[in-house]
């Protein structure tokens, strides 16, 4: 007595999954979330590795997390503001304003932040230069007139 196999015969009714739902499409978009991801977390690290000590960053007059105080003084100067705090557990914290001006009416905005004397991040304000016809018109500043 033998068997032969029969084809397994496909239901006529049954839909064809979605685009998205295919088997090769999510593995391929997982792929894709896992390298960017990769990406993300691996390249700061490779970067940061490169140049330990931060001296091409210093060079280049750039700042990147990780950077004591006195390398980023090396690398920006010094700011106009220094705000100093201590959170609970007596950590120092410190807030770096440094000033760009454009003209005597544009100034743009750097701050760095510090743990410990250590750059834990920032960022950058554009400049955003106000004149008189930018207030509103129903309640003007008494000091600048239209």
């Amino acid at each position: 007595m033998t068997t032969e196999s029969q084809p397994l015969a496909l239901d006529p009714d049954a839909e064809e999954p979605s685009f998205i739902r295919r088997r090769p499409v999510r593995i391929i978009i997982y792929i894709g979330l896992a390298l960017f991801v990769l990406m993300a977390v691996v390249w700061p690290l490779v970067v940061q590795l490169s140049d330990q000590d931060f001296r091409k960053h210093v060079e280049q007059h750039r700042v990147m997390v990780g950077m004591s105080k006195e390398q980023v003084l090396q690398s920006w100067g010094g700011p106009q503001t220094i705000n100093t705090t201590f959170t609970k557990d007596g950590i120092r914290q410190e807030e770096w304003i440094f000033e760009d001006w454009e003209s005597s009416a544009v100034v743009r905005h750097r701050y760095l932040y510090f743990e410990e004397g250590i750059l834990m991040g920032g960022w950058y304000e554009g400049s955003r230069e106000r004149r008189s016809r930018d207030f509103p018109a129903e309640k003007p500043h008494p000091k600048i007139q239209p």
